[in-house]
């Protein structure tokens, strides 16, 4: 499956809830399909996408809040899995899209290549709902899932290793936290 295409099925509802995504082909492929102000784009963060969404899910309880993340991002700050499963925001889905690379910096290749499993991770530290989903249409159906009936929900979709042929994107770094900022003013108040 192609990241793309799955971020394309989901993206209805994504633009519907506070996203935050991880650097490179995630962020570009999202901001390709329509940048909304919802939507931040987490760049020169690796590892911290999911310690952000987590940190809005607890402060905006009543906002839908989706992480889209990469294994290598995860795998740098694994103890995030037993931090949500800790908490566990009722808000908060975590996608992690599982491309058995470092993509967006040269394509190394990461642990879960070689047997590193996210889900069962995320499942042993605790969380509610773990869902493989590695084709777009079950894919769509657990971010679907995600959305309406559970509290916590971690997602983990193998894709393949292709991104887009360039990771710029035109808005400024600056500009998405700005608009971002005021945007979940807007939501707080």
């Amino acid at each position: 499956m192609l990241r793309a295409d799955a971020l394309k099925a989901a993206y209805p509802r994504l633009k519907n809830q506070v996203t935050v995504t991880i650097m490179g082909a995630v962020a570009v492929e999202l901001y390709n399909l329509g940048h909304q102000p919802n939507f931040f784009y987490l760049e020169h963060g690796m590892g911290l996408a999911s310690s952000m969404g987590l940190g809005l899910a607890v402060s905006l309880p009543k906002e839908k809040v989706a992480v889209l993340d990469g294994d290598g991002s995860v795998l740098m700050n694994l103890g995030t899995l037993s931090t949500l499963a800790r908490y566990r925001p009722p808000n908060l889905t975590h996608w992690i899209f599982d491309n058995e690379s470092l993509l967006s910096v040269g394509g190394f290749p990461t642990a879960t290549g070689t047997g590193t499993d996210l889900a069962g991770i995320a499942e042993k530290a605790g969380a509610e709902h773990v869902a493989l989903a590695d084709t777009v249409e079950s894919a769509e159906q657990a971010f679907a899932e995600a959305s309406e009936r559970y509290g916590l929900s971690i997602i983990v979709s193998k894709v393949e290793a292709i991104g887009p042929p360039s990771f710029a994107m035109d808005i400024n770094l600056l500009e998405n936290r700005f608009e971002f900022a005021r945007h979940m003013q807007g939501l707080a108040s």
